[in-house]
């Protein structure tokens, strides 16, 4: 699983990060990153952070 980021749409409000600290963060100029490659554990909660946000910012690619 892969996720794509439409920086054109995030606001960084960071709803990813609360649902999937484990792949996704903030860095220092709040920019959303991905921090990591997705394992497959992780994949409910990065469908849970991609439904959640509130820009739409993230899709599976």
């Amino acid at each position: 699983m892969k996720v794509k980021v439409d920086f054109d749409r995030c606001e960084a409000n960071g709803v990813c990060v609360g649902i999937a600290p484990e792949v996704f963060d903030l860095n220092d100029d709040d920019e959303l990153i991905v921090t990591r490659p997705i394992a497959p554990e992780q994949e409910e909660n990065v469908r849970t952070a991609i439904a959640q946000c509130p820009r739409a910012a993230l899709s599976e690619a």
